[in-house]
C-alpha cells in the first residue's frame, strides 16, 4: 500500500483551500445538498490527471480504498486510473473493471465522476460485449440520483457511434424526474444526438417537448437557431 500513500500525500502536496472552500460550494456539499459531505483539496484537473497517470498501475484494493475516499480528488484519481486501464487493456481486462465499476458506485457519487467514465467505461463495455443493457433502464428508475444520471450517461458512448435508441427510450424514462442534476444530462445527450442527426431528435423534442423540464428542454435545443430556439420556449412548433 506505499504506492496509495504516496499517492495521497501527491494529490495533498496540490492542496489549495480557497479553490477548495469554491469547489464545496459548486458541488453542492451543504447539508442535504446533493454532494453533502464531499471533500475537495482545490486540484485542477491537470493534476489530479498527472497523478492518475504516475499510479495508473494500482490494483483493485488500492482502487477500492479511493473510491472509499471521503475526498473528492481521491475518488476522482481512482476513476482517471480506471479509464486509462480500461483503455489500453483487452477483454478479459476490461471485463474484470466494468465489473468492479458496478460494485463501486458507491464511490462514484458526483456528476464530474459519471461524466467522465460511465460512457468510457459501461459504455464502451457493453457495446464490445454485446450483453444486455436492460439494467440501464433499472439504473434509469432507481431512487439513487447518480445511478439515473450513470443509465443517461453511459449512452453517450453508444450516441457517438449514432445509435440513438437506448438514449432515447432512458429519456422518456426520466422526463418527469424531479433532479436538476437529470434535466441537464438528458437535454445534454439529446443535444449530441441533434450534433449528428437533427432529424432524430426533433422527432424526440415534437412529442415530448411541452411537458419537458424546462432545463432539460434548454439544453437539448441550445444549438438551434434563435427562432426555432424561441418557437420552442413559447411552444409554437
Amino acid at each position: 500500500m506505499k504506492n496509495l500513500q504516496n499517492l495521497k500525500k501527491e494529490l495533498k502536496s496540490f492542496k489549495k483551500p480557497d479553490k477548495a472552500s469554491s469547489l464545496q460550494r459548486f458541488f453542492k456539499t451543504g447539508k442535504g445538498e446533493y454532494g453533502e459531505g464531499d471533500i475537495f483539496l482545490g486540484l485542477k484537473t491537470a493534476e489530479t490527471s498527472s497523478v492518475a497517470e504516475k499510479y495508473k498501475g494500482l490494483s483493485f484494493s488500492e482502487l477500492k480504498e479511493l473510491l472509499a475516499s471521503k475526498i473528492h480528488e481521491e475518488r476522482s484519481v481512482a476513476v482517471m486510473i480506471l479509464n486509462r486501464q480500461f483503455q489500453k487493456g483487452g477483454f478479459k481486462e476490461k471485463e474484470k473493471i466494468h465489473e468492479f465499476y458496478l460494485k463501486n458506485l458507491s464511490g462514484i457519487n458526483n456528476w464530474d465522476l459519471i461524466d467522465t467514465s460511465a460512457h468510457r467505461i459501461i459504455g464502451a463495455y457493453l457495446d464490445l460485449s454485446g450483453k444486455s443493457r436492460k439494467f440501464l433502464y433499472e439504473f434509469a428508475k432507481s431512487d439513487n440520483l447518480w445511478k439515473r444520471r450513470i443509465a443517461i450517461m453511459t449512452t453517450y458512448h453508444f450516441i457517438r457511434k449514432k445509435e440513438f435508441k437506448d438514449t432515447l427510450r432512458i429519456a422518456e424514462i426520466l422526463l418527469n424526474d424531479k433532479e436538476d442534476l437529470i434535466h441537464k444530462a438528458v437535454g445534454w445527450m439529446l443535444r449530441e444526438i441533434g450534433n449528428r442527426d437533427l432529424a432524430a431528435e426533433e422527432r424526440f423534442l415534437k412529442r415530448h417537448y411541452k411537458k419537458m423540464p424546462r432545463t432539460m428542454l434548454r439544453y437539448a435545443i441550445e444549438k438551434f437557431p434563435e427562432k426555432k430556439r424561441q418557437a420552442y420556449l413559447k411552444n409554437k412548433i
